[in-house]
């Protein structure tokens, strides 16, 4: 499969009920620091950073990379969905020569369980389907992340496998977004 061609980055700000997807801001420093800081989002991640060296290393306008949204409820960063190509060092792919385009999600404490996740997961999976038609999506998370696991699922991610990867076990899903109507 060909590599697809690139899209402009940042795109136009992707709209849902109740959330915008964009590029960040200077805005958002503070909530990146927090995200990263945090110890309950970093339980799957490897662990938080500490908060005096992300003060020291986070640039003032942070996260700004084709690939990554910002997820904002009423003008405040409230998480970030990414997408990154999956590395060929790493275990677990869809096809030869790997490369997969990788969804990445991370939500500050104070809004889980309130369905953001999902709502801006699957709107970003709309864009990507628009922007490269046909291309597969894989997501990798800890097993032990029944959280994500779950979300996974109800994205329409099908589990390809597991494996253990960063001293955890991996479940590894692909999802083939349809491009939105019309």
């Amino acid at each position: 499969m060909a590599e697809p061609a690139p899209v402009a980055w940042p795109p136009v700000p992707v709209r849902t009920g109740r959330l915008v997807l964009r590029a960040s801001e200077a805005g958002d420093r503070a909530a990146f620091i927090e995200l990263f800081a945090s110890s309950e989002v970093g339980a799957y991640i490897g662990g938080p950073r500490p908060r005096d060296e992300l003060e020291r290393t986070v640039p003032a306008v942070p996260g700004r990379r084709p690939g990554l949204f910002v997820v904002d409820l009423d003008g405040t960063m409230i998480g970030m969905v990414t997408f990154d190509r999956r590395g060929a060092e790493r275990p677990g792919h869809t096809r030869a020569g790997a490369g997969e385009a990788e969804l990445g999600y991370l939500f500050l404490p104070r809004v889980w369980g309130c369905g953001y996740a999902a709502e801006a997961c699957a709107a970003a999976l709309g864009w990507f389907a628009a922007a490269y038609p046909g291309g597969p999506v894989v997501l990798c998370t800890q097993t032990a992340n029944a959280r994500a696991v779950r979300l996974a699922v109800r994205l329409g991610f099908t589990e390809v496998e597991r494996f253990r990867e960063w001293g955890a076990e991996q479940w590894f899903g692909v999802c083939s977004p349809a491009p939105p109507p019309g």
